[in-house]
């Protein structure tokens, strides 16, 4: 369990709490990953970030077609790792407009974005240094499947795996290196 502690922030959401139900950051990546892709998410990812930042083990990233879209990801991602974690976020930007929502968990930091935005911040280029992750089911990651096959649960038939420890290219054009 991470235990980074800031005397600014609640204490609550960084140590192990009951409230954090023994759930790892890696277990949150995987119940918004799961989350994101019931509510037609594309081009899901994890950036890794705990050896390069303080504040979070990982950035979750994804993309709706739309705001709609956006705004119903975002409200999946929030009830499951409510029901399933018992995590509320910390913090929450962008669900007005729903361009680039931001749903902050401390350990892990999601991020949806509709496709101009996602090509314009390009956060996976920004942070090239980190380690990316996909969801992998039957030996396929969520890009290469089209999240079709992805709707099993993560905890008996889905795993993350890392697919680059640096930059990919043409990520967003849907190559997986």
């Amino acid at each position: 369990m991470n235990t980074k502690t800031s005397s600014l922030d609640d204490m609550s959401h960084d140590v192990d709490t009951d409230e954090n139900m023994g759930f790892d950051a890696r277990d949150l990546v995987k119940v918004a990953f799961e989350a994101a892709l019931e509510k037609k998410a594309v081009d899901i990812m994890a950036l890794e970030m705990k050896d390069l930042l303080v504040v979070t083990d990982y950035f979750v990233l994804a993309t709706g077609n739309n705001d709609l879209q956006i705004k119903a990801i975002a409200n999946e991602v929030e009830k499951d790792l409510l029901e399933k974690c018992g995590k509320k976020p910390a913090h929450r930007e962008g669900l007005q407009e729903a361009k680039w929502v931001l749903l902050d968990y401390t350990d892990i930091v999601v991020h949806l974005f509709q496709p101009d935005f996602r090509d314009e911040y390009r956060l996976e280029d920004l942070w090239s240094q980190a380690k990316k992750l996909r969801a992998k089911q039957d030996g396929k990651t969520t890009e290469e499947s089209g999240n079709k096959a992805l709707k099993k649960s993560f905890e008996s038939s889905s795993e993350l795996e890392v697919v680059s420890d640096g930059p990919i290219e043409g990520l967003i054009e849907g190559s997986v290196a």
